[in-house]
């Protein structure tokens, strides 16, 4: 988990413009991704105010600033600028006015802005910020690019994980992350995967080492990050054990607060585990735009044994 992103990676990362304090960008950090409007600060109420956010000013609040004295209007740019305000944001190529270039050079508060509208800008950077700040652990598995899915690879070293994904590379779709998989939180529905920067684009196969899928396959046959819609837990074969035939069992593992679908594919010799693969995901994909086969199995059974009661009562 990052506990905070400099004001200088906020600025170079969404293209955005600095009209004060350039020496400081290094040094001022966000901490949080809640971003904050001056609205009523600017009519003087300081009771609840959040320095510690971003302090965003669209065009009513610079429409509003304008309309006080320069004097008002540099007193209260005084109290918005704290010692822990990370910067003043600024939206619409709006010029900031001399008396906020002045307190924020005092307060030692840069001040940064763009051309996009308040509210883009707004969901921009708090995304930005979201994917930045949340907070992050390593899985133990390998994530591909299914058919536009993203599917995480789980089981016991030596399973075949690597090689499954290799294979799925050859058949068009893409990987994400071998070994080890950093994974975050992006909303309340969305788990998002990406591969630490020393595993990037690379992938380990047993008896021929590390090999870098980007360089042999091409750009095509990578990717930087993708949600994670399903799990598949491969396993040795039991017999003794009893796996789902019908796909009724459904099951989920939590990743942070959200409850990701998880199915396992028990591996043994004459199994592609590829094709299974491939397959698990146009049938998750096929769930999801309504179309259930168990259901549809289980319709069919249901008329068969109406029938078949029907004509049995009919004979006799």
């Amino acid at each position: 988990m990052t506990s905070f992103v400099t004001v200088s990676e906020l600025v170079k990362e969404n293209d955005l413009k600095v009209y004060g304090g350039k020496e400081l960008l290094d040094t001022k950090r966000v901490t949080t991704s809640d971003i904050s409007r001056p609205g009523i600060e600017l009519t003087g109420y300081f009771d609840y105010y959040p320095s510690e956010r971003v302090q965003l000013f669209g065009q009513t609040e610079s429409a509003y600033s304008h309309s006080m004295t320069a004097n008002n209007r540099y007193k209260v740019m005084l109290e918005i600028c704290r010692e822990d305000t990370p910067a003043l944001l600024i939206s619409r190529d709006i010029k900031p006015s001399a008396e906020l270039l002045r307190a924020a050079k005092e307060h030692k508060v840069p001040v940064i802005g763009s051309e996009l509208p308040t509210t883009r800008l707004s969901s921009m950077v708090t995304e930005y910020l979201d994917q930045r700040l949340a907070p992050r652990e390593s899985i133990h598995g390998v994530l591909v690019d299914v058919y536009g899915i993203g599917i995480l690879l789980t089981g016991h070293s030596g399973i075949g994980k690597s090689e499954t994904a290799l294979e799925l590379v050859k058949r068009g779709h893409r990987l994400i992350a071998d070994d080890r998989v950093d994974v975050y939180q992006q909303d309340e529905k969305t788990i998002v995967g990406e591969a630490p920067k020393i595993l990037n684009h690379l992938l380990e196969i047993r008896g021929i080492g590390i090999i870098d899928v980007m360089n042999l396959f091409g750009a095509g046959a990578v990717r930087s990050e993708s949600k994670i819609s399903l799990i598949i837990n491969l396993e040795d074969w039991s017999p003794d054990k009893n796996y789902d035939r019908l796909g009724s069992m459904e099951d989920n593992r939590p990743i942070f607060d959200v409850q990701v679908p998880q199915i396992t594919v028990p591996v043994k010799v004459g199994r592609n585990i590829s094709i299974i693969i491939e397959v698990a995901a146009m049938n998750f994909r096929a769930k999801n735009m309504g179309y259930d086969a168990t259901k549809k199995f289980e319709e069919n059974l249901g008329s068969l044994i109406k029938e078949n009661t029907q004509n049995e009562e009919g004979n006799k």
